[in-house]
C-alpha cells in the first residue's frame, strides 16, 4: 500500500467519492472528482519526464492547482517545491536552482517575474496556469491524460516537501519534510483540535508556508472535511465566505484576525458556526482573545517552525485567556524542553534555548548538512534558535529569538539577509536591522544606517533602494540615521541596546 499523505485523497475518494471536498469561487469538487484529477496531472509529469525522487516547484497564489499537483507529487514519490509568491526573481532563482527543480508550475501573476531569471533556471519544463508564449498551458497539459491511477511504493521516511526558510547567512534553507513528519503532526494536532469530516475548513493564509498548508489544511482533508479555498487574504472576503459556507475553523496570524475585526459591519456578521479560530506566528493580543470571545470564539494557539511541520507547541482554546501569551504545551507525541548553553534542561521560568524532538521534525535540510548540525544534536533534539521558558505547569512562552529574527505579518524577516542588501549602497557605512513592535504586523522591520562619510542620505532613499531587491515584507518601514552602531568587543552589533533604543524612541 502506498503509505505517503497522498493516500489520504486517494483512500477518501475510494471510501467516500461524493462527498464534497474542495470549493473555489464557483468551482467545486468531490472527493472522487479531485482525486480524478489529481491522476491526471500525475500521468502528464510522468509522462514530461518526472520520475520519483525529481522535484517539482510551484509558484502560485492559493490556487486549487497547487493542492492538486501537491497530492500528485505526494503519489508519485515527486518532492513538492511549494515557492513564496513574495519573493523577487533574484530570490526565487537561488531556490529554483538549489532545489534543481525538473518542472515549475506558474500562475499568471508570477510569468513575467520567472521569465526575467529563465536563462538562470535549470528547469526543463515550464508550465503556465493561463496560456503564455513559450509556456505550456496546464489546461492542455492534462486534458488527454488518465484518470485511472497506479501502485507507487512511498515510506513514511520518504521527503514529501522542501520547504524554503531564510537563514542567518541570509541564503533560505530547504527543510525536507517527510511523508511521516506531516503525519505525526496532525496526530498531534487532532488529539487537540478534534478535527472531523464535518468541518468546513477556510483557507486563505498563503499555502507556500507550512502554516497555511499543514496547521489545517491537510489535516481536514486527511479526516475527510471540506476545503474553502481563498486566493488570498481580503477579511471582508472572509467574512462573506465565513457565512456563505458555514466555515467551522481558519488559520490565520493575528493581523489578519484584527483586519477582520476592524472591518465595519463586523459586529453584525453570522460567525456562529465558526468552533474556534487557530492562530500562530504570534501570541493573539488580549485585546483581540477578548473581543472574539464575546462573540463565543475562543483561539486555539500553537508555536512551531516549518522544521517542526509545524507544531511544536499546542495552546488548547480553553486556555487562550488563562494563559494569555504562552505557546502552550507539548503536544503528545512530541518532547520540548528549554536547555542552557551546556544543552541541559534549566529550572521552571528559566530562559534558555526551546529545543524539539519527535516525528514531526524534518530530515534535514536539502543539500546543506552542516546546516543541519548546527541544528540537530546527537541525540535527536532540533534547537529552534528561539529563546523561552517553561513555567511550572509545562506552558512554555517565547521570549526572545536567538538569531534575531523578525516575523512581520506572520512572514520570517531574517536582519542579515536586509542588512546584506542595503550594505550594496555605496552611501551605507553600517546598518544594522531590527525588529520592533507593530499594531498591525506584530513586529515592522526597522533598518538602522550609518551614512558614508560626506553623503547625505533620506530614509526614502533606503528604502526605495530595496524595492524589487528583497520581498516587500522584507523590506524597511522604518529607517534611522545614526553616527555609528554599538558594538561589542566582537564587532558584533548590539541588537538589544538598538531594540531598546528605538523602541523608546
Amino acid at each position: 500500500m502506498n503509505g505517503g499523505i497522498g493516500l489520504w485523497l486517494s483512500r477518501r475518494a475510494e471510501t467516500t467519492p461524493h462527498r464534497p471536498a474542495l470549493i473555489f469561487g464557483d468551482r467545486s469538487w468531490t472527493y472522487g472528482s479531485w482525486n480524478a484529477e489529481v491522476q491526471r496531472v500525475r500521468h502528464a509529469l510522468r509522462a514530461g519526464g518526472v520520475s520519483a525522487g525529481d522535484r517539482v516547484t510551484v509558484l502560485t497564489l492559493n490556487e486549487p492547482e497547487f493542492l492538486t499537483t501537491a497530492f500528485a507529487c505526494w503519489q508519485s514519490g515527486v518532492l513538492f517545491v511549494p515557492l513564496n509568491t513574495r519573493l523577487t526573481g533574484r530570490e526565487l532563482s537561488y531556490i529554483i536552482g538549489d532545489a534543481g527543480a525538473h518542472t515549475l508550475i506558474v500562475g499568471p501573476e508570477f510569468v513575467d517575474t520567472i521569465d526575467e531569471v529563465r536563462d538562470e533556471l535549470p528547469v526543463r519544463r515550464y508550465i503556465s496556469l493561463q496560456p503564455r508564449e513559450g509556456w505550456t498551458h496546464w489546461e492542455e497539459l492534462i486534458a488527454d491524460h488518465s484518470e485511472e491511477g497506479w501502485s507507487q511504493q512511498i515510506h513514511d521516511d520518504d521527503v514529501a516537501i522542501i520547504m524554503y526558510t531564510s537563514g542567518t547567512t541570509g541564503l533560505p534553507k530547504g527543510a525536507m519534510l517527510s511523508h511521516g513528519n506531516l503525519l505525526w503532526n496532525n496526530i498531534n494536532a487532532l488529539h487537540v483540535m478534534e478535527t472531523s469530516a464535518d468541518d468546513r475548513t477556510l483557507v486563505c493564509a498563503p499555502l507556500f508556508h507550512i502554516g497555511g498548508l499543514n496547521v489545517n489544511t491537510l489535516i481536514t482533508l486527511q479526516v475527510g472535511g471540506l476545503i474553502v479555498l481563498m486566493r488570498s487574504f481580503d477579511p471582508e472576503a472572509v467574512l462573506d465566505n465565513i457565512e456563505r459556507h458555514r466555515i467551522t475553523g481558519m488559520f490565520g496570524v493575528p493581523a489578519m484576525f484584527l483586519f477582520m475585526s476592524q472591518f465595519p459591519d463586523f459586529a453584525d456578521r453570522d460567525l456562529s458556526t465558526v468552533r474556534y479560530f487557530l492562530c500562530g506566528g504570534a501570541p493573539v493580543p488580549e485585546a483581540t482573545i477578548k473581543l472574539y470571545g464575546a462573540r463565543g470564539i475562543s483561539f486555539l494557539q500553537g508555536y512551531g517552525l516549518t522544521e517542526t511541520s509545524p507544531f511544536a507547541t499546542l495552546l488548547p482554546k480553553d486556555d487562550c485567556e488563562r494563559k494569555v501569551g504562552s505557546a502552550g504545551v507539548a503536544p503528545m507525541y512530541t518532547e520540548v524542553r528549554v536547555v542552557d548553553l551546556d544543552n541541559k534542561p534549566v529550572a521552571a521560568n528559566v530562559q534558555g534555548e526551546i529545543t524539539i524532538r519527535g516525528p514531526n521534525v524534518m530530515k534535514g535540510y536539502w543539500n546543506r548538512p552542516e546546516a543541519t548540525e548546527e541544528v540537530m544534536d546527537a541525540e535527536g533534539w532540533f534547537h529552534s534558535g528561539d529563546i523561552g521558558i517553561m513555567d511550572e505547569e509545562g506552558y512554555f512562552y517565547v521570549v526572545d529569538r536567538k538569531k534575531d529574527m523578525v516575523i512581520s505579518g506572520g512572514e520570517n524577516v531574517y536582519p542579515a539577509e536586509v542588512e546584506t542588501v542595503i550594505h550594496e549602497m555605496p552611501e551605507v557605512a553600517d546598518v544594522g536591522v531590527i525588529g520592533l513592535e507593530d499594531e498591525k504586523w506584530g513586529e515592522r522591520v526597522v533598518a538602522i544606517v550609518v551614512p558614508s562619510p560626506g553623503v547625505e542620505l533620506r530614509p526614502e532613499d533606503v528604502i526605495a533602494y530595496t524595492d524589487g531587491k528583497l520581498a516587500r515584507f522584507k523590506m524597511p518601514r522604518q529607517v534611522e540615521m545614526v553616527e555609528e552602531l554599538p558594538r561589542n568587543p566582537q564587532g558584533k552589533i548590539l541588537k538589544r541596546v538598538l531594540r531598546e533604543q528605538f523602541a523608546e524612541g
